[in-house]
């Protein structure tokens, strides 16, 4: 059985390339896999590995300056749902693109899972699911609105053009593992939003914690990492990966005449050229060899 831990964590690193080597060397000590991501404003990311590895790699982390408060939701998985490790520079953590939110100034309002479900039945709240379309596509609260959005980057751009739909009312806000809403918090109260809640730990902590005769959930919640969803009590879910796409499909829908493993499913087989699938198999074909000589040949996405 392999610990899963999932974390973000804002602070300010004057130099994150200085974290990045010794992070990177000591997950690979440990036989830890995942994927780190390091910028100026924090850390993020999703590891995996034996108990006393992933315990050596947050010991380490929480000594980082300014990490000593960093949480983490645990899970588990009977196989290593990453193949390879890796500690990445990048501009922010999660990408909105919006330089002046900074989640350590303020955020919205935590309200724990056990209190959510009171909070988003209530007439004056309005919920927003601040999580890509293809996530919320799988599953999501009840009654909360789907911005349709592609990547977190638009979301922006969306709360613009739909802001005087929720004119007098309090906003509620979730996503995955939290770090979505640190942001989208933070610019909806610099938009002049008065009243923003969001789902502490997320929608991970939510499926956790809250037993699933009580829940408003329904669905599965996409994760990234080859679990590829997870259900009540964090239960890998049925989903599967199309990795032409990286959207979430189910068994069923590879037995469909619009699916070539890692060339198309039904969600993308219009969305891409002759050229662009020829190129495809041709990965596809390179990613078999190097399963045969038993190389690691695979994309580790996170988003959180």
């Amino acid at each position: 059985m392999y610990k899963i831990a999932a974390l973000y964590h804002f602070t300010r690193f004057d130099d994150p390339a200085a974290v990045q080597g010794p992070l990177q060397a000591l997950c690979d000590a440990e036989k830890i896999s995942g994927s780190l991501l390091l910028a100026r404003e924090g850390i993020n990311g999703t590891i995996a590995g034996p108990a006393a590895g992933i315990s050596a790699v947050l010991a380490h982390i929480r000594a980082l300056p300014g990490c000593d408060g960093l949480e983490w939701k645990e899970s588990a998985a009977a196989t290593q749902p990453f193949r390879r490790m890796k500690v990445r520079l990048k501009k922010e953590i999660v990408t909105m693109g919006q330089p002046d939110v900074d989640p350590r100034a303020r955020v919205g309002h935590y309200v724990e899972p056990a209190g959510w479900n009171d909070l988003i039945r209530s007439p004056d709240v309005a919920v927003i699911d601040t999580r890509n379309d293809y996530e919320v596509a799988i599953g999501s609260f009840e009654g909360a609105v789907d911005p349709q959005t592609a990547t977190f980057r638009d979301f922006p751009a969306w709360w613009e053009e739909n802001k005087h739909r929720f004119h007098n009312k309090r906003i509620a806000m979730f996503c995955t593992g939290g770090i979505r809403c640190e942001k989208s918090t933070n610019y909806l109260l610099g938009q002049g939003v008065e009243e923003v809640y969001h789902l502490k730990g997320g929608i991970l902590k939510y499926l956790e914690e809250v037993p699933e005769a009580e829940s408003t959930w329904r669905g599965e919640c996409f994760v990234f990492d080859g679990r590829v969803s997870v259900g009540h009590g964090l239960k890998e879910g049925p989903h599967r990966l199309c990795h032409a796409c990286r959207r979430p499909i189910l068994p069923a829908d590879m037995d469909r005449p619009e699916y070539e493993e890692g060339v198309a499913c039904h969600h993308c087989v219009n969305e891409t050229s002759d050229e662009d699938k020829a190129r495809f198999r041709e990965r596809q074909k390179q990613m078999g060899l190097a399963e045969a000589r038993g190389a690691r040949h695979i994309k580790i996405v996170h988003e959180g």
